[in-house]
């Protein structure tokens, strides 16, 4: 079938909306006609040479839509159902059968390439050249796409589903960096490296399950305010000299857990400092350079964690991240800023610039 999508066909170019023409859902997948998908850092990923990465590309990864057509065999969900869209994962290998899906064994080359699994076309363009759109099984900056029936959240009709796709990827990781990775308890302090979408909603989720503590750190003052406006207890300043020395006044000595989303080294490396004894420090993203460690450090018992999507089972952890929501304590709806699809280019610009945390792309 025909679709409109903003494709990506070299690393320093804008991306452009055409039309390409999708393959049908085959066994165990659904068509999904993109109701609004958010724009998130990794979808700059594509702009880099890091990864194995198959241009021309539609990216997207945090789609929500109505399911209009399914496959062969396609259990899970039916046509109507409206679903939030999530990562890929094989469902077979040791860490998916644990309930582990980001752990799955081909979580990268199913999610971080564009390609499909058996490398199979998905797409072709106006002029039949092939264009990967399997990014994170679904590409979503589209008007419609096939994906694999497992990774979609079947969601109430009542929700406002051009808002939820963000919950899929960004806010899940952040909120589940919290609630799973970290286990967080009532009464923990907290410290949060980062205040775009992740870190944002890693600062709802430590106020939503009772930590005491939030220390939220970032070089753009108006992240800050966010920040506090929705739980941080104090912020800092990302280029402060003193960093740990003032975590470490706020959290009485050290810090029981900390979240890094900015992937510095030197930035986790103050947060390694600045917890107590038996601290834990989650990684969340794409790191930018080779990560150090003074074994004195992790002697004492602190640990560092590396964090894939929250740990998140998504069709369980979803519905709670919405719940949290419908009771005021997640109001992720307050980060979300809505662009046509055809403007797509600016929506990357202003989320560069700090201008939005969370660009949603509206096809139309």
């Amino acid at each position: 079938m025909k679709a409109r999508a903003a494709v990506l066909r070299s690393r320093g170019l804008p991306f452009r909306v055409e039309d390409l023409w999708l393959n049908g859902p085959g066994p165990g997948e659904a068509l999904v006609e993109i109701s609004g998908t958010g724009f998130c850092h990794t979808d700059l990923l594509p702009r880099t040479d890091r990864l194995d990465i198959a241009l021309p590309l539609v990216a997207g990864h945090e789609g929500a839509g109505t399911v209009v057509a399914t496959g062969p065999a396609t259990r899970g969900v039916t046509v109507g159902d409206h679903v939030v869209m999530s990562f890929d994962s094989c469902g077979t290998c040791r860490a998916c059968i644990a309930a582990r899906p980001a752990g799955c064994a081909t979580f990268f080359s199913r999610n971080l390439t564009g390609r499909r699994p058996d490398n199979g076309p998905t797409a072709r363009d106006a002029a039949g050249e092939e264009v990967s759109t399997r990014w994170f099984g679904q590409s979503s900056f589209a008007s419609h796409a096939v994906v694999p029936a497992h990774l979609l959240v079947p969601v109430p009709h009542s929700l406002p589903l051009e808002l939820l796709g963000p919950l899929g990827c960004g806010f899940q990781t952040g909120a589940g960096a919290i609630i799973n990775s970290l286990a967080v308890r009532p009464g923990s302090s907290v410290v949060v490296a980062g205040a775009g979408a992740v870190g944002l909603a890693a600062v709802m989720a430590a106020r939503a399950v009772g930590a005491t503590t939030v220390v939220a750190i970032d070089v753009l003052p108006g992240r800050l305010r966010t920040a506090q406006d929705l739980g941080a207890t104090h912020t800092l300043g990302g280029r402060s000299a003193d960093l740990t020395d003032q975590i470490l006044e706020i959290t009485d000595g050290g810090a029981d857990h900390a979240v890094d989303t900015t992937g510095h080294p030197a930035v986790i490396t103050n947060l390694l400092r600045s917890l107590h004894s038996c601290g834990t420090c989650g990684l969340v993203g794409v790191q930018q350079g080779d990560l150090t460690i003074d074994p004195l450090l992790l002697a004492s018992g602190r640990t560092v964690k590396g964090i894939i999507e929250g740990d998140a089972v998504p069709r369980l952890f979803l519905p709670r991240l919405i719940a949290l929501w419908q009771q005021g304590l997640f109001p992720f709806d307050r980060l979300i800023r809505t662009y046509p699809l055809h403007e797509i280019d600016r929506a990357e610009r202003d989320a560069a610039n700090g201008e939005v945390v969370k660009p949603v792309l509206i096809p139309g």
